[in-house]
């Protein structure tokens, strides 16, 4: 038996933020966002003016910054605990999202802490004082739809991502005006996030026919998209826009691999975004997870009218074509290119790779990964390498 959960209901297109008119009848919601972006652009306002002229009571919880901590959760809880809110809103890109969803649970729950709902699908019920609607500004999380969110331990530099449906928003709203003003470098590593998720998902352990069609789609929407997007055009950003949600509706069922284990531990450790994390990725683990499931890549490559005949072709073609599209986006390909220095990555190399082994998508990764190989999957990803192992 499988389970595909996705939010109840799904807004899309210009101006869908003002279906939050739908919310009439709740009577205090609390809008959590990061801030500088979405104030400086006029979506904090609108949404607040929405959110009041359909008679509820708005109390504003901003400043959640990139790769959100277990701090910053904890007093979003406490704000949401003073204020008592029946819908939390949640605007901005997928680290405000991200906090908010953890910030529901500890409100819900008081007595609980973090090390309580770290192992994935051990949350308790939620929605016993509110409901959430997320609003997505960039185009890669998808946490608008899923069932994830990543929050980080700077006490140990390690993002843990949290996993459970009960975290899955009721209302997921893509305004297709809101990323329109996304800076291109934010476009690129978050597009590139998006065609991470979908790969990962079209052959991760929990896929099925609901989730591949998902994942194809997306993949195809994204490749033809993504390079018009980051360069600011209209239509191409409002397709990354649904796409990545496609993506996010995949992945969130199907779950994710080593691609996400890998970014969850270098990126708080070198401070390079998540989604040019996977970016730089996502090529070698291709090549690593080729080795059983070559058919799956080749699946992909057929789709895209990439070139070759057998599935080892037609996975390099495949892998050449990601290669292709970070060099377009301006996404240096190695750790090592993108400033890590040799010094740090060897004396960090062991702790992150055996912290990978230990995080929630190794588990879903098509080939069984070890200690000894994830580290060279990652030694791979700094210098370079092709993986032939």
């Amino acid at each position: 038996m499988s389970r595909f959960t996705i939010p109840r209901d799904l807004y899309y297109g210009e101006n869908a933020m003002e279906e939050l008119k739908n919310l009439k009848g709740y009577k205090k919601a609390i809008l959590v966002t990061g801030g500088s972006s979405m104030k400086k652009n006029g979506f904090l306002s609108n949404c607040e003016k929405i959110l009041k002229d359909t008679g509820l009571k708005v109390l504003i919880f901003d400043g959640v910054e990139p790769d959100p901590s277990i701090e910053t959760v904890y007093k979003g809880a406490e704000a949401m605990r003073n204020f008592n809110p029946d819908v939390i809103v949640a605007l901005g890109g997928g680290s405000a999202l991200d906090a908010a969803k953890a910030m529901w649970v500890f409100y819900e729950y008081p007595e609980k802490k973090f090390e309580d709902i770290k192992n994935p699908f051990t949350m308790p019920k939620l929605r016993k004082k509110a409901i959430f609607a997320a609003i997505p500004s960039t185009s890669g999380t998808a946490s608008e739809v899923t069932a994830f969110s990543v929050i980080t331990d700077y006490s140990t530099n390690i993002k843990y991502p949290l996993a459970d449906f009960e975290i899955t928003p009721d209302i997921a709203i893509l305004d297709t005006n809101i990323p329109m003003t996304m800076p291109e470098v934010i476009a690129a590593d978050t597009g590139m996030d998006a065609l991470t998720h979908s790969i990962e998902a079209y052959v991760a352990g929990l896929r099925t026919d609901i989730t591949d069609a998902l994942a194809m789609k997306a993949i195809d929407m994204i490749v033809h998209n993504v390079e018009k997007a980051v360069k600011g055009d209209k239509e191409g950003r409002g397709k990354m826009h649904v796409a990545q949600c496609l993506a996010g509706m995949s992945f969130s069922n199907a779950l994710l691999g080593i691609v996400h284990s890998l970014a969850h531990k270098t990126g708080a450790e070198f401070h390079i975004t998540h989604g040019r994390c996977n970016a730089i990725l996502l090529p070698f683990v291709i090549q690593y997870n080729s080795k059983v499931c070559a058919d799956r890549f080749a699946d992909i490559a057929r789709m895209l009218k990439l070139s070759g005949n057998t599935d080892e072709e037609l996975t390099a073609s495949l892998v050449n074509k990601v290669k292709e599209l970070n060099s377009s986006l301006g996404i240096k390909q190695t750790y090592k290119e993108n400033g890590v220095t040799e010094e740090h990555f060897k004396s960090k190399c062991d702790d992150i790779s055996k912290n990978a082994v230990a995080d929630p998508c190794t588990g879903s990764n098509p080939r069984q990964t070890d200690f000894e190989n994830m580290k060279k999957v990652l030694e791979a990803a700094y210098y370079g390498y092709d993986i032939n192992f």
